[in-house]
């Protein structure tokens, strides 16, 4: 084969690294986002966090009048002024403003008085484990007995039950156990009863009829209707797991309301004793979009604590003038770009998430002035159509960032969902129709719950067609129970 040497015209788009950089911002969480910046930090000197009160002060002279045409104001995108000379030409052929256009004028606005404060909470973790463990240091137990106490506490899950039986755990010991040392099954019955007295009481049950029947005969022999809430649970917990009070009562020769107060007796029983142990540390939600209601308009803005301001270091930048060494003056030359490059990624980052979060609140209204009833079916391409984005841009921005409404914290995915049409042809959310589910699940009668196949009709008398299997599967999403083990007598 000849070689030759060919000239071709052609375009190429390339992703340049401050594009890449850009792109990972835009699907960083919070967290993620603040320790990205307290690493860039921490790299590069040129770069410093800025003055909050002369970045006000800078940035008071150039906000602007939100336009009062649109139901939607804009507030203002707190941003650091970038530094001037950041390069025009990026080393390929493509710009930063092809795939991100600025919109939005930087200006400053804080948003942070519109956060709730969180308060100081404990953030100490006890298992139950250790729980259970410092009390049976307490008891003078022999070696053998120790032993026992302690694989059956390791078997007990989270919830407070034994998760596997004696038996095993009898032979487990036995195999790890010296030949010296004997001792026989219904001696780790006897440790275990011992474990099922300490606090919470309950705990080490091997199933939840023995677990209320061990809190039935903790409580004080003169509680009322201890002695039939015990013949309940030991005679007829099947009849009263299926709900079929009338069985009951024939069989526990007792009437309604008799049957009423021994159902509320066990009822404040803890159906999972290791609940009330365990402590996990609490996660907090930092909301990166604030939406409230000023003078009857919806008005969004961005969280100013999220992203600190961030500029270059005005000393350093000075100093590559007077800077005679070639190598430390590029070395600073290419820090500066790089702060240059990060603060732009940052305020990219926020003016899309600004006008992503706008879009959204712009076609969800009605959920802000009425809940969940009232949400309109919404998907990515229709936010990806009216900001001229592409659908994976609006996922990357909606995906982990949450915004604060007056009916709540939100994720920004929360306000996307799929559709059902109506017989008219309009188009209902999911999450619309979810709500009304649970709307008529919370207003049925206690002794008559609804099934699935009658909230169908009563959602078909409010124009809104759907399966019975459809209805089924949103009521499991919502985490309510067939109708069946929702009757109650009280």
């Amino acid at each position: 084969m000849k070689q030759s040497l060919q000239l071709r015209v052609g375009q190429q788009l390339a992703m340049t690294p401050q594009l890449q950089q850009a792109i990972r911002f835009l699907q960083m969480s919070t967290l993620e986002l603040k320790q990205e910046i307290q690493t860039t930090l921490d790299s590069n000197f040129m770069l410093e966090e800025g003055d909050e009160h002369s970045a006000d002060e800078e940035s008071n002279s150039l906000e602007q009048e939100p336009d009062t045409s649109s139901d939607i104001a804009e507030e203002p995108l707190s941003t650091e002024t970038l530094q001037d000379n950041i390069p025009e030409e990026l080393p390929v052929d493509s710009s930063w403003d092809d795939v991100y256009e600025p919109s939005v004028q930087p200006t400053s606005h804080s948003a942070s008085t519109e956060a709730p404060e969180l308060e100081n909470q404990d953030f100490s973790y006890t298992s139950l484990n250790a729980h259970l463990n410092a009390q049976i240091d307490l008891f003078p137990l022999s070696e053998t007995d120790y032993a026992i106490a302690v694989a059956l506490i390791d078997a007990i899950t989270p919830e407070g039950f034994l998760g596997i039986s004696t038996e095993e755990i009898y032979q487990q010991l036995t195999a790890d156990m010296a030949e010296d040392e004997e001792f026989s099954a219904q001696e780790v019955d006897t440790v275990l009863t011992l474990i099922q007295h300490l606090e919470p009481v309950g705990v080490g049950a091997r199933d939840l009829q023995e677990c209320l029947l061990i809190q039935l005969n903790h409580l004080d022999h003169d509680t009322d209707y201890r002695k039939e809430a015990i013949h309940l649970i030991t005679q007829h917990f099947k009849l009263l797991g299926s709900r079929d009070y009338n069985q009951l009562i024939r069989q526990m020769n007792v009437n309604k309301a008799e049957l009423e107060q021994i159902i509320t007796l066990i009822q404040t029983l803890n159906p999972r004793p290791g609940n009330c142990v365990e402590s996990a540390q609490t996660e907090y939600i930092v909301p990166e979009v604030f939406v409230r209601k000023v003078n009857q308009r919806w008005r969004v803005s961005l969280n100013t604590d999220v992203v600190p301001s961030l500029r270059v270091n005005s000393t350093y930048q000075n100093l590559i003038k007077s800077v005679t060494n070639s190598n430390d003056s590029q070395t600073m030359k290419a820090h500066m770009q790089e702060a240059r490059w990060f603060i732009k990624s940052l305020q990219s980052r926020s003016e899309t998430l600004l006008k992503v979060s706008r879009s959204i609140v712009e076609h969800q209204q009605a959920f802000l002035e009425q809940g969940e009833e009232a949400m309109k079916s919404m998907v990515l391409r229709d936010v990806a159509e009216q900001l001229d984005m592409h659908e994976s841009t609006i996922s990357r921005v909606t995906t982990r960032k949450f915004m604060h409404t007056p009916r709540g914290i939100f994720e920004l995915k929360y306000f996307f969902s799929s559709h059902i049409s109506n017989p008219d042809g309009k188009d209902i959310s999911a999450t619309a129709i979810r709500a009304q589910i649970k709307k008529l699940i919370s207003t049925e009668p206690p002794n008559k719950p609804l099934s699935d196949n009658k909230i169908m009709q009563l959602l078909a008398e409010k124009n809104i067609s759907i399966a019975r299997r459809t209805v089924a599967k949103y009521r499991e999403s919502l985490r309510i129970l067939p109708s069946s083990e929702r009757k109650r007598m009280i």
